[in-house]
């Protein structure tokens, strides 16, 4: 990158005009075609979003735009410009790349992304889907079944590991040019995170659910072997590729929603609660089919009104869990505060918008949403309710041991990446989530999850969503609820929870940092202690 002249603005607000008129056209085009190539892999998308997505790096690149940031007397900025100062600085300074290395960062992440989106394993002599494996997974009672199963969902591994690498030595290099020891220190650091701080947090609530895990995987451990007539078990044995969810439990809850159609439930639900998405759901894409992702997102193409969700959904409870998910990073979008600055337009941090979506998620399994929206009679979800909660509380307990896995192999991974990952890999899932690894296994399972090459030091964020989450929760049913009688039913229904988080949550942005805004949101900053309340009183 070449050196360019100093800018001079007469203004901050002046700077701010100047960038949007340059990224705004961007942004757009960007989302657009990274939408595009997420719903149908062709080579033409593809090399759309690679072009658009390093246009959008570029602008970031732009090192006298930086020096102007880095030089700023912010003392006379108005409140809303210093917030628009910091996020535009950090934005800046995560990108300082020469341009060379823009290309090739971004083509190593395409096309590993299109690895993921078009790769079909190989089961029982045919292509299979990520849905169909799952599937298998949750319900085969036959070991070697489950077994090649399993594995199928890890062929992807070594088919993007050398680029997952080539990714963490890329990181690693700029974020040493920018000072810091490897990237994942400087990732923190932009999300106005810090790793010590993030560290201790999470290690707080593994200390403080650890007997609780550690009691619940024993009853599961029993339970497993007399299902499967052995002694050892291994990770096919449990009920997703990585155990990090719970096994469906006493009650079926998918036959609830068998022929049900998850979109009229999803519009149907928000609507009650005061927030509107029929025309998000009109411009989704929700259903499986070749070449497409197999995941599950919500995506904001610009900063306004245009909000859209990609899901693969099949009639099944975990499909409904992943929608409510999905449309409550969708409302956070939507709802944004329309007096934000352009630059604040947006979530205030990615764990609070994960805290919504987590927040919602944990209704398919709630007796009033049950009895309100899908039909089931108010006996019958009285009957399973408690069923649900303990399901809840065990999905809860083995994502926290999951998240711990994920973070720590991340952590480790950008500070030594040469050293033996697959067995580090298998160290920590035994370590943190009590799985016998398979045996003489040395395959980069690791690099079968997405996140670790497309959404680096992120996962952890999921956890610290799932504890705001818990403390929201409490916050609506005493303070937002507390005087309205059947508390459990107006949690769906009333429209003073679409308030709240209009008001409270969405409207702010990124005007608040994600500290601000769960002490103004709830009252309290940040901690575990509703969150193992929550674990203890569903397990």
């Amino acid at each position: 990158m070449a050196d360019t002249p100093p800018l001079f603005f007469s203004s901050f607000s002046a700077f701010l005009d100047w960038h949007r008129a340059r990224i705004e056209p961007v942004e757009r085009d960007a989302a657009v075609a990274w939408w595009d190539a997420s719903t149908l892999a062709t080579p033409q998308n593809e090399a759309r979003a690679a072009e658009t997505q390093k246009a959008q790096t570029r602008l970031y690149s732009d090192r006298a735009a930086f020096a102007y940031l880095r030089d700023l007397d912010t003392a006379p900025l108005t409140p809303d410009e210093r917030r628009q100062h910091r996020l535009l600085y950090l934005r800046f300074a995560g990108n300082q790349m020469e341009d060379a290395v823009i290309e090739e960062l971004v083509d190593t992440e395409r096309r590993i992304e299109t690895r993921y989106n078009t790769h079909r394993p190989l089961f029982d002599g045919k292509p299979s889907g990520e849905n169909a494996l799952r599937e298998i997974l949750r319900t085969s009672d036959d070991s070697l079944t489950r077994r090649h199963a399993w594995e199928a969902t890890k062929e992807i591994g070594p088919l993007v590991r050398d680029d997952v690498l080539h990714l963490v030595a890329l990181r690693n290099a700029e974020a040493r040019k920018q000072g810091y020891a490897n990237y994942y220190e400087m990732a923190l650091a932009l999300q106005e995170q810090e790793v010590e701080s993030v560290f201790a947090l999470l290690n707080d609530l593994a200390a403080q659910t650890e007997p609780l895990f550690r009691d619940y995987k024993a009853r599961l451990d029993d339970q497993l072997r007399r299902r499967f007539r052995t002694e050892t078990l291994y990770p096919w044995h449990f009920f997703d590729p990585f155990f990090q969810e719970a096994p469906p439990g006493d009650i079926d809850f998918d036959r609830f929603y068998q022929g049900k159609n998850l979109e009229t439930l999803t519009a149907t639900f928000f609507e009650r609660i005061g927030l509107d998405v029929s025309d998000l759901l009109s411009r989704s894409d929700l259903y499986e089919r070749a070449d497409k992702s197999e995941h599950a997102f919500c995506l904001h193409v610009g900063r306004f009104e245009d909000v859209r969700v990609l899901c693969n959904c099949t009639d099944t409870e975990r499909w409904m869990g992943t929608m409510l998910h999905e449309f409550g990073h969708a409302v956070y979008d939507r709802y944004l505060g329309d007096d934000l600055p352009f630059f604040l337009r947006e979530v205030s941090h990615t764990l609070t918008t994960e805290a919504v979506a987590q927040w919602m998620g944990r209704l398919s399994k709630n007796a009033a949403f049950l009895t309100e929206f899908v039909g089931v009679s108010p006996e019958e979800a009285a009957d399973v309710a408690a069923a649900g909660q303990r399901q809840i509380g065990e999905f809860l307990l083995i994502f926290v041991r999951w998240v711990l896995v994920m973070a720590h192999f991340e952590r480790a991974m950008y500070e030594n990446p040469a050293r033996d990952l697959n067995r580090l890999w298998w160290q920590l899932v035994e370590t943190f989530q009590g799985v016998t690894p398979p045996p003489d296994r040395n395959a980069p399972d690791w690099a079968a999850k997405l996140h670790l090459a497309l959404a680096p030091v992120y996962y952890h964020n999921y956890l610290l969503g799932e504890m705001m989450a818990s403390q929201v929760l409490e916050y609506v049913r005493t303070a937002v609820l507390g005087n309205s009688g059947d508390t459990e039913r107006s949690l769906v229904t009333s429209p003073l929870v679409g308030d709240y988080f209009r008001r409270s949550v969405f409207a702010p942005g990124a005007r608040l940092r994600w500290d601000e805004l769960i002490r103004s949101a709830t009252g309290e900053p940040l901690q575990p202690g509703y969150f193992v309340r929550h674990l203890k009183s569903a397990t």
